[in-house]
């Protein structure tokens, strides 16, 4: 029986033009996914860009190694970020005082959030533009699980951002308290 959607009339069957289309859409789509250093003009200043279709696909870790710890202790994160339009993600993975690992995930297309034994998942609203994400780690795992926060052990960030920093701290601290470097815009020079 002749397949309506079947635009070939002479009766062969062309699953080879699928395997070719399915080549060329997965061509396609490894181009448009990257991890990169571009320039950005708005803070002028180089930044790691990340892009994809899938975001699960493209991202970064820290570390690399999975069997590999970060140990950082300081209880406060900070991403600045620059909010892309399109779906991402970051993931911070935490030990507490019970020994377990926790893992919190926020995201700009989660509409709520879920605490689960493991993993909790949150909405994150992002401004246009670029972004300061601070993360209360000791807080969220007191509030999610009931324990004390001891240890970040990996952070990922997914697609799609731009990342000009990621650093932690061991308080909030004002803007005018900050390197320049750790500074959402870089402060303007002048020339005399």
């Amino acid at each position: 029986m002749d397949d309506p959607n079947n635009n070939n009339n002479d009766g062969t069957d062309d699953n080879d033009s699928d395997d070719d289309e399915d080549d060329n859409d997965k061509k396609l789509k490894e181009k448009q996914s990257y991890v990169q250093m571009v320039d950005d003009e708005l803070i002028s200043s180089k930044v790691i860009e990340l892009l994809s279709p899938n975001l699960s696909e493209t991202y970064i870790t820290c570390p690399a190694l999975l069997d590999r710890t970060l140990g950082i202790k300081l209880p406060f994160i900070v991403l600045i970020a620059k909010n892309l339009g399109k779906y991402f993600s970051f993931e911070i993975q935490v030990l507490d005082d019970k020994g377990e690992t926790r893992r919190f995930r926020a995201s700009n297309y989660q509409v709520a959030t879920r605490v689960k034994p493991y993993i909790t998942t949150m909405p994150m609203r992002l401004d246009p533009g670029w972004n300061q994400i601070v993360f209360n780690l000791a807080d969220y795992v007191k509030r999610a699980y009931g324990t004390n926060y001891v240890e970040t052990t990996r952070v990922t960030v997914h697609a799609n951002c731009r990342l000009r920093r990621i650093y932690f701290t061991d308080r909030l601290y004002a803007e005018e308290e900050l390197p320049a470097e750790f500074k959402l815009f870089l402060p303007v020079q002048r020339a005399t």
